[in-house]
């Protein structure tokens, strides 16, 4: 075993890590989007950094988003329909026993998954959310804002977030959904450009009346968000539809008029603010604008003119709070109280609430106990699993909220202030080649649902490869699909039966000839340069990927691999007394080693499996420890000569085959 490796070459990954997924709402249980869209992925990572960095330098939180009017509406709805009896809290309290539930059966190891409005999370989200608010103010990055909301006269009530549905006035905007001031794609307006509202309450039509909030100063952040995605892209770290978002903000406030509305347009641009009219040949004409003052003083004169237009996206200020009962509390702040926070603020500092909360009731970080040692130090990388949807908050109201407690005049992060997280945003993962999502008419099935089905690691593995970074992605599983027959294979389990079937092989075929020829014990022999070769480079291949995170090629990377373990055992057959056991020795040396290897790389997508197998190679959890990656297993025992494999039964599946598999 001469073969030497290149240290110099290898990725390189931070000495510690905070992994967040995205916050589920506390009014349901969790469907396949947010498990194989968020979880495993962000499961996968943790699980990997803690093989690779060490256990207990990786940090990986969520929870049950518990604040905000969908909470309160489906709430109201199941106690109106008498299918729920209880309070508020009860509700919420049911849904993220669920979630949590749902989470455990797919082997999603989360340091802790909390809810953002039950303790021990609550008093440090409250908290958390104080010290944010406070300081920003101090630091000069709030401004309150009055403005025109939402109101039923028939409920007499306010109106908040979901309680308005209409059509999404931004330019551009595909969305099937808009809401009060925010559709489902994340773009945000003011509430009176919201098209054809009418009350999710009522069905009324409702009117606007002026309300008072805080906001985030977000267009003075401007300058810094620029520096900070021109680093990404330069980095070449960071995926592309998260520079692409965030980019489209970083605009002149515009204004989108229709060509039939130009006639109309005209006689009215004298009056408007300083702007540029651009006429490119596109079904619309833009007016650019130096700010949104300016911009916002072109609305009223066009309304006034009766010419209808539409918003380009851009930074604008950022609602920090609302006056919707059901939400975290505002301190009083400039004789401004009775408000609480806005749900989507409140969300992006909510992992920092439950790092908090994790770290208060461990006793294995004793050495970095505080929050800030994992939030606030250039050492640890913070790692945001969201879908795309998302991109828009956790990229630029975070990135104002965190840098705007440095002080007046942030720049990017330093020892000792709030770190800006690296975003892994996932495309779409539709179902049956349709969007579909909890509120949407395809209704996706359920995640535990699919386990009646599939096992969590075939899922795992499915999930893993489709490459969701990069496009969206259809979910088509054969038990849902109406147009599937009997002798159509399952495209769930392409990826699945790489285990129950080719690697569950090889591994058997290992342990099988141990115990036949040697009392379950393995030769001493050397493993040949070939494929120590073949091995390291596998590995460090699989690094490359998970730095990049590109995960989806580690399915082919290790598809190819138990290919190769395979061919050499089949070309050998050293189960059969035929085989001479010079070469028996051999090939078993070096398969079992590409089977450690693979088992290994495995783990942090397929873990129920993997650790059946070093149950059976009889290991503790060094098995894992990435600083042996490339040691073979007698680096693992005492004495190779006195240590025993477990005695593997026949027929026995490292792996299990799904249900219809059994049957």
């Amino acid at each position: 075993m001469s073969v030497k490796i290149d240290n110099t070459n290898r990725p390189q990954f931070p000495k510690r890590a905070v992994i967040t997924a995205g916050m589920p709402y506390g009014n349901k249980d969790l469907h396949f989007g947010h498990i194989g869209g968020v979880f495993i992925p962000a499961d996968i990572y943790a699980r990997f950094l803690r093989d690779r960095i060490g256990y207990d330098n990786v940090v990986f939180v969520s929870g049950t988003d518990c604040f905000g009017s969908p909470i309160v509406n489906d709430y109201n709805k199941v106690v109106a329909d008498g299918s729920f009896q209880g309070s508020l809290d009860d509700y919420i309290k049911r849904n993220h026993k669920k979630q949590r539930e749902t989470i455990s059966d797919y082997n999603v190891k989360l340091n802790l998954f909390a809810a953002s409005s039950l303790d021990p999370a609550y008093a440090n989200h409250k908290d958390i959310a104080e010290y944010l608010i406070k300081t920003l103010y101090e630091n000069g990055h709030l401004e309150k804002l009055t403005t025109k909301q939402f109101y039923d006269p028939e409920s007499d009530t306010f109106l908040n977030g979901r309680q308005v549905i209409g059509r999404c006035p931004v330019y551009g905007c595909k969305s099937e959904n808009a809401y009060a001031d925010e559709c489902s794609l994340g773009h945000q307006y003011e509430p009176e450009d919201l098209i054809a509202p009418k009350s999710a309450v009522t069905g009324e039509t409702p009117v606007m009346k002026d309300v008072t909030n805080w906001y985030i100063k977000t267009p003075e952040f401007e300058k810094l968000i620029a520096q900070w995605v021109s680093d990404l892209e330069n980095s070449g770290k960071c995926r592309e539809v998260v520079i692409r978002t965030i980019k489209e903000y970083l605009v002149k406030p515009t204004l989108h008029i229709t060509r039939k509305q130009v006639e109309n347009l005209q006689p009215v641009l004298s009056k408007l603010p300083e702007h540029e009219y651009i006429d490119d040949g596109k079904p619309s004409v833009r007016l650019l604008f130096n700010n949104l003052a300016d911009r916002d003083t072109a609305k009223i004169v066009l309304r006034d003119n009766d010419v209808l237009y539409r918003s380009e996206k851009c930074l604008v200020p950022f609602r920090l709070t609302g006056n919707l009962d059901w939400g975290l509390p505002v301190p009083e702040i400039d004789s401004l109280s009775g408000l609480t926070f806005w749900v989507w603020p409140e969300s992006l500092w909510a992992p920092i609430s439950f790092t908090k909360t994790f770290l208060e009731n461990t006793d294995t970080h004793k050495d970095n106990n505080k929050w800030q040692d994992w939030w606030c130090s250039p050492d640890t990388a913070i790692y945001q699993f969201i879908g795309e949807d998302n991109i828009y908050f956790y990229a630029l109201p975070e990135l104002a909220i965190f840098t705007g407690t440095q002080g007046p005049n942030p720049q990017m992060p330093v020892e000792g202030q709030l770190q800006l997280p690296t975003l892994i945003a996932n495309h779409h993962l539709l179902f049956m080649n349709i969007k579909a999502s909890s509120s949407s008419k395809v209704k996706p099935p359920l995640a535990f649902e699919l386990l009646e089905h599939y096992t969590s690691d075939q899922l795992r593995m499915h999930f893993n490869s489709l490459g969701l970074g990069m496009k969206n992605v259809s979910f088509q599983p054969k038990p849902y699909n109406p147009k599937a027959t009997e002798r159509d294979p399952d495209p769930v389990l392409k990826e699945g039966n790489l285990l129950c079937n080719a690697f569950n092989k090889a591994v058997r075929s290992c342990f099988y000839t141990s115990q036949k020829f040697y009392d379950c014990q393995l030769p001493a022999s050397e493993i040949s340069d070939e494929v120590m070769t073949i091995c390291n480079d596998t590995i460090l291949q699989f690094e490359r990927d998970m730095q990049s995170h590109e995960f989806h090629k580690t399915t082919m990377l290790l598809t190819n691999f138990i290919r190769e373990m395979n061919k050499r055992w089949s070309a050998a057959n050293p189960f059969y007394d035929s085989c001479e056991e010079e070469l028996r020795q051999q090939t078993l040396a070096d398969v079992f080693h590409m089977v450690l290897v693979a088992t290994k790389l495995l783990h942090p997508i397929a873990p129920k499996g993997t650790e059946i197998i070093a149950e059976y190679l009889n290991l503790d959890k060094s098995l894992w420890n990435w600083e042996m990656i490339f040691s073979p297993v007698q680096d693992y025992v005492n004495d190779l000569q006195s240590h025993k494999f477990i005695e593997v039964p026949p027929k026995f599946d490292f792996f299990e085959k799904e249900v219809s598999e059994k049957l």
